[in-house]
């Protein structure tokens, strides 16, 4: 027992150290710094819960908030329907011995390992106006009337960017989809197919219910991930970088506020610590109750 103790902790410790100084330690001098007032050189003012205040009640940053967190849950949403219900299609596809499987799973998780940044440079030149590819496809086609600025007008920018956004990181919860249906018994779908089932009941019935927990665990993932996005909307974002705030979320008001980029007004790390700090609090309640209602449905 106590070797397996010592052996536990072996494991756990350069982790949790790794966690300490990269997460926590930065976390916690987070929520200090959000009680002053600082431009990042200088002596610090400390304001208690002054910043706060303003981010609630104060223009601009009262609007800029609630404006963040709409487009934000707006993001989480599209990413959420798009990402994981074509990774589960692709999954359930791919795992039905279909001639060269293997090599699609790779290409389909390719995506995942590039950086963000060349994610969201591609995604530029594909929803181009002029010569990018999907206008290009529309056109083709025929569906003239449809090629658009999708970048470039505020109603369809955010979509634009959810849809890259989506597209880059499908190929993690389809391989999580992939073990979890390949770890399902076979003698499940053989009862089911003896008593007259489809395909679409060994899904319903089989399937999705085996899943159930690796689906909380790519929803919880998904939401995590998407309210602390940025790299890619800010690489996507392009001509709405400005007062319009189109493709604003929590992660880019956050950097534009802290660091005054493309604002032009000047940097103030107390009110973008506090914006982090908000950000946090939403992560954490969002996942606390999200797994309240998964672990209910054990209790019933």
């Amino acid at each position: 027992m106590k070797r397996s103790k010592a052996g536990f902790m072996g494991l756990i410790t350069p982790a949790l150290i790794i966690y300490t100084l990269f997460m926590l330690i930065p976390l916690v001098a987070s929520l200090g710094l959000s009680l002053f007032e600082w431009t990042g050189y200088g002596e610090k003012t400390f304001v208690g819960f002054s910043n706060f205040v303003r981010l609630f009640t104060e223009y601009p940053y009262n609007e800029r908030f609630w404006n963040a967190l709409g487009n934000n849950i707006y993001f989480f949403i599209i990413t959420m329907i798009i990402q994981n219900m074509v990774a589960l299609l692709l999954a359930v596809l791919l795992t039905r011995g279909l001639r060269g499987s293997t090599a699609f799973r790779t290409l389909f998780f390719a995506p995942s390992t590039v950086s963000v940044v060349i994610v969201g440079y591609i995604g530029v030149l594909i929803f181009n106006p002029t010569w990018g590819g999907l206008n290009a496809l529309l056109r083709a086609v025929g569906l003239d009337s449809w090629a658009q600025a999708w970048l470039g007008q505020e109603s369809t920018a955010l979509t634009a960017v959810a849809v890259a956004n989506a597209w880059q990181y499908t190929g993690i919860p389809m391989m999580l989809f992939i073990a979890g249906i390949n770890a399902i018994p076979e003698v499940q779908y053989e009862a089911i197919a003896v008593d007259g089932g489809n395909e679409w009941h060994k899904f319903a019935y089989i399937t999705l219910p085996n899943l159930r927990p690796i689906l909380f665990v790519v929803s919880t993932m998904t939401f995590v991930g998407n309210f602390s996005s940025f790299e890619i909307i800010y690489a996507m974002e392009g001509t709405l970088a400005g007062p319009n705030y189109a493709t604003d979320t929590l992660g880019t008001f956050f950097y534009r506020t802290a660091f005054g980029a493309r604002t032009g007004a000047p940097p103030e790390m107390g009110m973008g610590a506090a914006i982090a700090t908000i950000m946090a609090l939403i992560v954490g309640i969002g996942v606390v109750c999200w797994l309240r209602m998964y672990l209910k449905q054990y209790d019933e």
